[in-house]
Parts: C-alpha cells; sequence; structure tokens
C-alpha cells in the first residue's frame, strides 16, 4: 500500500476558528477525515502532523523521506523558511505544496514561496479541495 504524509504548519491547528473569510469554517481534525476517506478510495496510507515549530516540521519531512509524497501546508513558514526548503531538497518523496487559500490573491510577503522550487507542484486557492487534490496526483 503507498504511504502519504499530510504535514501542516503553523497555526493550522487554529482553522475552523482563524479568519474563517479566507480558510473556512471547517477544523483540522475534519479535513483530516476528509483525506482520510479518499485515501481509503485510493488504497493509500495516511500520516498526518501539524506543529507551530519550525524545526518539528523539518524532522517530520525528513520522517517522510521514504514515503510515496507528502503533502505540505508550510504555512507561513512557505514564506521564510530555508530549513524547510532543504528538508524537501534533502528527502526522496516528491513535495506538493498546498495552501487554502488563493496566496497569489494576498500580500505582496505571501506571494513568494521559499519551498515552491524544491516541491513537484503547487496547489493554491482551492480551500480544503486543494489536499484532496494533492492526494490524488501523488497516488496516481
Amino acid at each position: 500500500m503507498r504511504h502519504i504524509w499530510v504535514i501542516n504548519g503553523p497555526n493550522l491547528n487554529m482553522l475552523g476558528q482563524r479568519e474563517p473569510d479566507k480558510y473556512g469554517d471547517q477544523d483540522l481534525e475534519s479535513i483530516e477525515l476528509q483525506i482520510e476517506q479518499k485515501a481509503q478510495d485510493l488504497d493509500v496510507g495516511c500520516t498526518f502532523f501539524q506543529s507551530n515549530i519550525e524545526g518539528e516540521l523539518v524532522g517530520a519531512i525528513q520522517d517522510a523521506s521514504e514515503s510515496d509524497g507528502v503533502i505540505l501546508n508550510a504555512g507561513a513558514y512557505t514564506h521564510y523558511s530555508i530549513a524547510i526548503r532543504d528538508a524537501i531538497s534533502a528527502i526522496k518523496a516528491p513535495v506538493v505544496e498546498v495552501h487554502i487559500s488563493n496566496v497569489f490573491a494576498r500580500e505582496d510577503f505571501r506571494q513568494v514561496s521559499m519551498i515552491a522550487a524544491v516541491c513537484r507542484g503547487t496547489i493554491s486557492g482551492f480551500g480544503v479541495m486543494g489536499y484532496i487534490l494533492a492526494l490524488t496526483a501523488l497516488a496516481s
């Protein structure tokens, strides 16, 4: 069975409470449930991880090295973390960068991704569906 990690960065534990106009009203647990349901349809196992701490995210990315793929919403670390970029570059697994909101329609600093160039692809602006799209892409 293929196995994919779903890694979420800072403040994503606040989904459902934080700026629902930008991020929707679903909490992270309900999003993970939707991903898990789609993963079962695709015969894929998932490991879920969330942290507000950059080093813990780096460790999770490294732990996912031998997996079949990583779905990564690095949150604000997307825009300035060289450590996360280097971790992505160091692993074998393909990484898909996901953002719930359309970062390219937001503040200038959010339009810069330090990790996009080392990811297989980027999905932005499709809400929770972005995770499902990333899972489907990695599973195929």
